[in-house]
């Protein structure tokens, strides 16, 4: 007898179906095929252990299970489920009183029937739905999430047993059911970080609200205890509000890599990625055997902070390049492609020293400029020409931290932010890729970046002086339009340049010691 019941598979971001097929035929043995890894291999001893303790059995005939595509290679132990469910329709020990083919089963068994949770419920319910299937039994940790989806009926289930009692003996499951607008508005709270918590560096407060604003890469540089880990912690909290369907793209990226336990089905706040400075590339950017998405797509739609910038490894700080520029990683395999989304805003922090401190006589610790170029070198030219703003942070005074009026509030900060936001998005209603200034390419930026003759000659100067590349050009319009667009400006004007132009810290001779 043959029968078939349907899984699905996560490659990237997406869920692929699966068609497992199973044969009953004279003889004894148990061939599983289709390019399953070790995992699945081993899923007829938990699948035995199981059956035996609800009082069924692998049958001492000649089982053949196929996993359809045969070419497409599978992993985990989320087959468990469609493969014991299979067994069991195929050697006719339950009788199906509902028709499986309409059902997406996934789940890891336990020896004891218990289901444990899946990763990627997400995709796979999105993909469901797209091909027509109208049930999707997962564990119950995963229905939630599942259940964002609307158009498919979600079950969540905690042992083998229900969904056997569920097809043979026509009992019923509790439907989950979310609605997902009124979960996104009540997990859509205000951060427990604001910016009214810092006291002075009003002139950085700008350049975040700038940053926030535009979508802009900013490294902060000052020395320790200048409060740039406490700025960047608050950026999440001027941000805009996530839009439904970058919510559930962010949520789609989380779900796969099993990070979304504690959201209660969907993400509503921007993430906040802070990877300590020992982390490899591949754990940056994603891949491994099985590709994983890394940090820089599970900060996809919100923030990566890099602290310490030059303490990363030389090579982990390169692989940045591309996805900063293309707002995309693809992983290459010998057999499969993937493509993670990966656009982000990074913030990184650096001392302006190895010492900590900048080059001045009562610093506590004084380093040469030889010494103060070696360590700026750790971080490429053109890593640095990717980051639109860099901006000192100097120490704050006694006078300021023992001020007790609390600083202007994230909320009146973020209102500033969100009306600059709604200019862009009007800029580039026709532009399906770009929704912010940061996005603009060079034929984007000739558009809508125009100068006069005066902002023309200044920014040919400032070039010339300071050597500036064609890519820091680049920088130095988005974020002046950005300037211009917090002020409601129609077209930028010179003083827009000017500030812009100071953001480029790195870029002056002599800064630091340089030459």
């Amino acid at each position: 007898m043959l029968t078939k019941v349907y899984g699905s598979a996560v490659f990237g971001i997406d869920a692929t179906t699966i068609t497992i097929e199973v044969h009953v035929d004279n003889g004894i043995g148990y061939h599983l095929v289709g390019l399953p890894d070790n995992a699945i291999k081993e899923s007829n001893y938990r699948i035995a252990a199981a059956l035996l303790t609800n009082g069924y059995k692998i049958p001492g005939k000649k089982l053949t299970l196929n996993m359809a595509p045969a070419d497409l290679r599978k992993e985990g132990a989320a087959y468990d489920l469609p493969l014991a469910m299979g067994i069991l329709f195929a050697t006719e020990q339950i009788n199906a009183t509902r028709d499986p083919e309409q059902f997406i089963m996934m789940g890891e068994l336990s020896l004891d029937g218990e289901l444990q949770p899946i990763r990627g419920a997400l995709p796979i319910a999105l993909q469901a739905k797209e091909e027509g299937f109208t049930h999707l039994i997962l564990p119950t940790q995963n229905a939630e999430e599942a259940a964002i989806v609307s158009g498919i009926t979600v079950y969540g289930v905690q042992s083998l047993a229900e969904v056997i009692n569920y097809f043979h003996q026509g009992d019923s499951l509790e439907e989950i059911v979310v609605d997902t607008q009124a979960l996104f508005a009540q997990q859509a709270a205000d951060s427990v970080l604001d910016f009214s918590d810092i006291k002075g560096q009003e002139s950085i407060k700008r350049c975040m609200e700038i940053a926030a604003a535009g979508g802009h890469n900013i490294l902060l540089i000052g020395p320790p205890g200048s409060g740039k880990t406490m700025i960047a912690k608050r950026l999440p909290s001027i941000l805009p509000p996530m839009t439904l369907d970058e919510a559930l793209e962010t949520t789609k990226i989380h779900s796969v890599a099993g990070r979304t336990k504690e959201t209660k089905g969907i993400l509503s706040s921007r993430p906040f990625r802070s990877p300590h400075h020992t982390i490899s590339d591949v754990a940056l950017v994603g891949g491994g055997t099985y590709p994983q998405p890394g940090e820089i797509s599970l900060a996809h739609n919100g923030v990566l902070f890099l602290d310490e910038l030059p303490e990363f490894k030389r090579t982990v700080l390169e692989v940045l390049r591309q996805p900063l520029e293309d707002r995309e990683v693809s992983i290459s395999r010998a057999r499969f492609n993937v493509t993670y989304p990966a656009s982000f805003m990074m913030v990184a922090s650096m001392n302006p020293s190895p010492g900590g401190y900048f080059n001045e006589p009562d610093a506590p610790v004084v380093n040469s400029p030889a010494e103060i170029q070696r360590y700026l070198g750790r971080i490429s030219g053109p890593l640095l020409d990717r980051m639109d703003m860099h901006v000192e942070v100097n120490p704050v005074g006694f006078d300021k931290l023992s001020e007790t009026p609390p600083g202007t509030s994230s909320d009146k900060i973020r209102d500033r932010v969100v009306k600059a936001r709604k200019l862009q998005q009007q800029r580039f209603i026709e532009h399906s890729k770009i929704h912010y200034n940061a996005q603009m390419q060079s034929k984007e930026i000739r558009e809508f970046c125009s100068l006069d003759d005066t902002c023309k000659t200044l920014l040919k100067e400032a070039m010339d002086r300071l050597g500036l590349s064609a890519r820091a050009y680049d920088r130095i319009l988005k974020v002046s339009r950005t300037m211009a667009d917090l002020e409601q400006a129609a077209n930028i004007q010179e003083s827009h340049l000017l500030e812009a132009i100071q953001y480029r810290n790195l870029d002056r001779p002599g800064w630091m010691g340089g030459g």
